[in-house]
């Protein structure tokens, strides 16, 4: 490899670490802000409500979300402080090489100077040239005259913008020390505010651990509920897919057979994976999908098939696709769920106080399916989220954009 094809390398190789260090603080950045404003979602839809006097147990699972959340901004935020102090370290070696090689550059130009002092005249130079036994020699000191005054133009040209870039570095060392300080600062105010809340919690727990027995009891009789609730869900798709199925050659009992039409539909559905909009216009999640520690009783695990949202006491369900709407279900004094079609998937909506569709009717993406239920004893407005691969319960997170 030649000396050009090295620096056309050496140039390639910074231009892309470079890129990829701008990505990596971008991503962080976005990553922060995203989090900043779910902990501002978290205190408008949970906190806000001070007219109702929330149970200590409802308590407890609040504050569960908000901390769980902090703690990750606290983890971003150190990461970004860690990259900000690398991102420091690099550009004071730079400025270290860059002063090296400037005062090179300085010295060797004074030399220059130094040398031509003596031949600066016009008249010197023309000695210079006739003195020369040959017109071949004087065609080359000529050349060399030209070269050398080039030569003195361009290095003085490169210690100017060496020097320029010098003072460039310089100010983004300053504004990444100032960028690193502020984030030190906000995340001592964040830790602080962690920890607080982490003790306001275990202390809400000590309190209610007299009542353990009790409270186990009540969660268990709620799972209960949700399992029963979730296996009719069940129960009505695999019965969808029955009715579906019963002009096929070979029907299965747990995949559609679906028209052409319909298969377009699920592909599509399919193809927006990680892309589709959330179910309401905004909202924060506060149980995941699959079986988890419950965030009071820890002796105790939950189990879901979807997700929970707490959003706005006025807001809408959407239906996060086009589909058709395949029942709308209530059963043993729940809420109202409706159940949307799109090709060989289904999407759930629970936990409606009132509802917009009816069985059979098209729906496109975000239209309104109704209005979520907000309860009255503790101010909380809630829906139950899941989608479904025929009858196979999916998780929601790898679906919906940034959930």
């Amino acid at each position: 490899m030649n000396k050009y094809h090295f620096l056309v390398f050496l140039h390639f190789l910074i231009t892309n670490f470079s890129l990829s260090q701008q990505e990596t603080q971008k991503r962080l950045e976005r990553e922060k802000e995203k989090l900043v404003r779910e902990i501002k979602q978290i205190n408008t839809i949970l906190f806000s409500n001070n007219s109702i006097k929330k149970s200590a147990f409802d308590e407890i699972q609040d504050l569960d979300v908000k901390i769980k959340v902090r703690g990750k901004l606290i983890s971003v935020t150190n990461q970004e402080i860690n990259f900000i102090s690398k991102q420091i370290n690099i550009n004071q070696r730079d400025i270290e090489v860059l002063k090296a090689e400037i005062i090179k550059l300085k010295d060797d130009y004074a030399n220059m100077i130094r040398k031509s002092y003596y031949s600066k005249s016009r008249q010197s130079r023309l000695m210079f040239l006739f003195s020369s036994e040959s017109f071949y020699q004087a065609y080359n000191r000529f050349k060399y005259l030209n070269q050398y005054a080039k030569y003195r133009k361009k290095q003085g040209e490169i210690i100017i913008k060496k020097t320029n870039l010098l003072k460039k570095l310089n100010l983004e060392l300053l504004s990444k020390k100032v960028n690193k300080e502020s984030l030190i600062k906000e995340n001592q105010v964040e830790q602080l505010i962690f920890q607080k809340e982490i003790k306001n919690q275990k202390l809400m727990i000590t309190n209610l651990i007299q009542k353990q027995k009790d409270l186990e009891y009540r969660i268990r009789t709620k799972e209960k509920k949700i399992a029963e609730f979730d296996k009719e869900i069940e129960r009505l798709i695999r019965v969808a897919i029955a009715n579906a199925n019963k002009k096929s050659v070979s029907p299965s009992p747990l995949k559609f057979s679906i028209t052409p039409e319909a298969k377009l539909v699920g592909k599509s559905f399919y193809a927006n994976k990680g892309k589709l909009p959330w179910p309401v216009e905004e909202g924060i999640v506060i149980q995941n999908f699959g079986t988890q520690v419950h965030p009071v009783v820890r002796t105790t695990k939950i189990k879901s098939n979807g997700i929970t949202i707490a959003t706005n006491q006025t807001a809408d369900a959407r239906s996060i696709f086009e589909g058709i709407v395949m029942t709308v279900l209530s059963y043993k004094g729940s809420n109202p769920t409706v159940l949307v079609q799109h090709g060989n998937y289904i999407t759930a909506y629970t936990n409606l106080e009132s509802v917009y569709v009816k069985k059979g009717q098209s729906l496109g993406p975000k239209e309104k399916i109704g209005k979520v239920f907000t309860n009255p004893n503790t101010g909380k407005t809630e829906l139950k989220f899941s989608i479904f691969q025929s009858s196979t319960p999916l998780n929601p997170k790898g679906w919906i954009y940034r959930l």
